[in-house]
């Protein structure tokens, strides 16, 4: 009796994608996640307002004040140090996992948590980054709400019976949800969930976050503001000229990118080198926080409204200068020194700086080279060049500079990954041991069959050859573990391997018994020549066995057999249409 994989009741109906009506399901949670992100993100601004006005202007009040530039230099000092004082104790005794960025540890609890955060980093992050960002912390609210909201994700899946793989699901779609809220980018939120969280792109993931993202995007229109955030004039209509100028920006930014992120992990290098316990490394950094507001009092905060600045052109040469090299040297410190705080923010100010400062020196251009060097920035340093693209385009409110900000980011992507061989997040997560690979490709396995790596001919077994026949065949050390037993017309029968045999001679089996008397009838499974080898390699590793049998449809006489090696193979012919080059054509000489 013989069964093939493909008959197999348990396979899945082949089609293009792998979704079931589960989907729907976390479609439905995904609506409620996004909810949850789009509050948490309004609780994250209510709670910076009120640092801003506690550390600045010492009143209880939830009303938005700019960070005032005509405090005195005490005060400008006293501030960001008191506010990482209070982040670092809350990490010390609190969670570990609140300082930095975020988004690192966000990739680190869906690559190798489970996707599952604790209660604490929903509760501490968004408190210990509104401290930090009101006390002067040169961030934005964009890491500490994808963890936030990341965690408010992963804490509602925990609830239910969920896979990791749909609890992965989950908490990107609160981080998507939170990012939606606070800039007003829901098409960016998404590029940032497939380009830097996901890690792949199915309809099972990709439709529940859409979901968290679009109920996020109402709640952020309902209930703040509509519109770009950061709209501004244009002078012109994009000319190929300027797009060529801001792939020029781009490739700048670029590197930039690469020398940011290179600073950054030089600094965290120092920072642990110091006498002192990581507590107190905050404090140390916010002191060169309160020089450079001293200096510039721009570069304090968040700095939405230098942003707004550079893009409306409305910035002398030397306050952009000055922003750009300080607003780089304070936010790499205070990062570096493990306060909590986001790096979107931050990069949008120094990369718009530099198309501000190109602005400047061809005129004409306007805010067009700050969004080129927006997206580009963002791109490089995140390696994620649709999230930077949208981001920049959502932002401003023009796409119709879509061209633009899509050439200004693969320009800096292209040179980023040409110069650095990880990302400002996952360069971070390399260090603790975690080697991240970024690029999506098609399953291998799903798209070879079995007769593309089959060994055809193999060695067979007559199903009337007598065990002692077997046993001296299978005691030389050049023969085979496993050999398909055939009967008279060489139709396979089943699969007997040397554990089998030292089974039977343990059983003191006769040694003129027949393989048909000692197999007797076991059904067997076979494949076919069209067989997937990912159904192949399911079986070799679901049954423990060592070799798949391929067997001709119509008569079942075999045609060749597949082992764990040969599925191995299929990484290396992958390899090989990589790296192995080959000329079809030629031009004939003319004679």
């Amino acid at each position: 009796m013989r069964d093939t994989l493909s008959d197999s009741p348990h396979r899945p109906k082949l089609s293009d994608h792998s979704v079931t009506k589960r989907v729907i399901i976390l479609a439905l949670m995904g609506i409620l996640i996004g909810s949850g992100g789009a509050f948490g993100a309004i609780v994250l601004l209510h709670l910076i307002a009120l640092m801003t006005n506690l550390f600045w202007y010492h009143q209880f009040s939830f009303a938005e004040h700019l960070m005032p530039g005509n405090a005195g230099a005490l005060h400008i000092i006293a501030a960001p140090v008191l506010g990482s004082l209070i982040i670092g104790i809350l990490a010390r005794f609190g969670s570990e996992k609140i300082r930095g960025h975020g988004i690192p540890e966000a990739i680190e609890a869906i690559l190798y948590s489970e996707s599952r955060m604790s209660p604490k980093v929903a509760v501490l992050k968004p408190l210990s980054s509104a401290v930090s960002i009101g006390s002067g912390g040169p961030f934005g609210a964009e890491g500490p709400i994808i963890m936030t909201g990341g965690a408010i994700g992963s804490l509602f899946a925990q609830l239910f019976h969920l896979s990791a793989a749909e609890r992965k699901t989950l908490l990107v779609a609160g981080a998507a949800a939170g990012m939606t809220a606070i800039f007003n980018a829901p098409l960016a939120a998404v590029m940032l969930a497939l380009e830097v969280l996901l890690f792949e792109w199915k309809p099972r993931s990709f439709i529940p976050v859409v979901s968290a993202v679009l109920v996020s995007w109402c709640w952020r229109n309902a209930l703040i503001s509509t519109g770009a955030i950061f709209p501004f004039p244009l002078i012109s209509h994009l000319q190929p000229m300027q797009l060529l100028v801001a792939i020029g920006i781009g490739a700048l930014t670029g590197v930039v990118a690469v020398a940011l992120s290179k600073s950054l992990y030089r600094l965290e290098e120092w920072f642990h080198q110091l006498p002192v316990h990581w507590m107190w490394w905050p404090a140390l950094g916010s002191v060169v926080v309160g020089v450079g507001g001293i200096i510039q009092p721009r570069v304090l905060g968040a700095g939405y409204a230098s942003i707004q600045n550079l893009l409306d052109s409305s910035l002398a040469i030397n306050v952009i200068v000055s922003l750009l090299l300080i607003k780089s040297i304070v936010w790499l410190v205070s990062l570096g020194s493990g306060t909590s705080g986001g790096v979107v923010a931050p990069l949008l100010i120094i990369g718009g700086a530099v198309g501000a400062v190109a602005a400047h020196l061809l005129p004409g251009y306007g805010g067009m080279l700050v969004m080129a060097g927006m997206s580009g920035i963002l791109s490089g340093a995140m390696r994620a060049p649709l999230t930077g693209t949208l981001f920049a385009v959502e932002v401003t409110g023009h796409f119709d500079l879509l061209p633009l900000a899509l050439g200004a980011a693969v320009a800096s992507y292209a040179l980023s990954v040409l110069m650095m061989p990880r990302s400002i997040f996952t360069e971070r997560l390399a260090r603790r041991g975690h080697h991240i690979v970024q690029e999506f490709a098609t399953d291998t396995l799903e798209t070879t069959k079995a007769h593309q790596i089959m060994t055809v001919a193999p060695a067979t077994l007559p199903v009337s050859m007598p065990l002692y026949q077997v046993i001296a065949l299978m005691s030389d050390l050049h023969a085979h573990h496993h050999y398909p037993v055939v009967n008279a017309q060489g139709q396979f029968i089943a699969v007997v391997t040397r554990k089998e045999m030292i089974h039977w001679q343990l059983q003191q089996r006769a040694t003129d018994m027949t393989l048909q008397e000692l197999i007797g009838e076991k059904p067997q499974i076979s494949a076919h020549a069209d067989t997937l080898c990912s159904d192949i390699a399911d079986h070799l590793f679901n049954e423990e066995t060592g070799m798949v049998v391929v067997t001709e449809a119509e008569t079942g006489q075999v045609k060749g057999v597949i082992t764990r090696h040969d599925i191995f193979r299929v990484r290396y012919l992958l390899k090989k249409t990589e790296i192995h080059k080959m000329k079809y054509l030629r031009l004939r000489k003319s004679e």
